[in-house]
């Protein structure tokens, strides 16, 4: 069955927090919220912060209640991505090749307050993937980084990432050639990332979308109709 890429993403987002129960979102995150609301079709009890959300946000305070709930250990995964992320895991939201960006906000502490947090970032190039990042952010360690190319885990004691699967590419050597940092790879039977099921699809398509079309209107147009 045919599937887009963000399809792809969110089913493996999904996959990566399945056991969350409080995921927070941030304001320009669609595929993570894409994912979370999948896991809500499920049927499974998650609870969404988002961020973007036009109404009834969840927040009467601005973020302080965000990072409160992180502090206390309540929330359970969280998205980061930045203008370049390093291969031990640093982010950088600040300024790149001359280019200024909107900044770290509370980056650094949700990092290591939240419990998994996942690196993601759809573009997956020697740009964004650097040897070491111009100005560190956040620093932390990350549950896992997703691109539009590759799932990679991280190896805590080593500081750095491994290669879990690879998105309908030219495979490991692909990802090398793509990648600005060193990275070990998980097993040499290492295979294509899951595809979404036809369940899946169905949920997305669906339900999903429709949730997903009133706090990001442009991107499900773009990708279910």
């Amino acid at each position: 069955m045919n599937f887009q890429k963000e399809e792809l993403l969110a089913c493996t987002i999904a996959r990566l927090i399945a056991e969350a129960r409080h995921v927070a979102v941030g304001a320009a995150s669609p595929i993570p919220a894409t994912a979370v609301f999948l896991l809500r079709a499920r049927g499974l009890p998650v609870r969404i912060s988002l961020l973007q959300k036009r109404s009834a946000n969840p927040f009467s305070e601005g973020s302080r209640e965000l990072f409160d709930l992180a502090g206390q250990g309540r929330i359970d995964a969280f998205f980061l991505g930045g203008a370049q992320i390093d291969g031990e895991g640093n982010v950088n939201l600040v300024e790149a090749e001359g280019r200024r960006f909107p900044g770290s906000f509370g980056s650094a502490f949700m990092y290591g307050a939240v419990k998994q947090t996942i690196l993601f970032r759809e573009e997956h190039s020697r740009r964004v993937l650097v040897p070491k990042v111009e100005f560190v952010s956040a620093a932390g360690h990350p549950a896992a980084l997703l691109t539009g190319k590759a799932l990679f885990g991280w190896n805590r004691e080593r500081r750095r990432f491994v290669l879990r699967s690879f998105h309908y590419c030219g495979g490991v050597d692909d990802v090398r050639r793509n990648t600005g940092f060193a990275f070990d790879v998980e097993n040499e039977s290492i295979s294509e990332t899951m595809p979404p099921g036809q369940e899946e699809l169905k949920l997305l398509r669906g339900p999903v979308a429709k949730q997903i079309a009133v706090d990001y209107p442009e991107f499900a147009k773009r990708v279910w109709e």
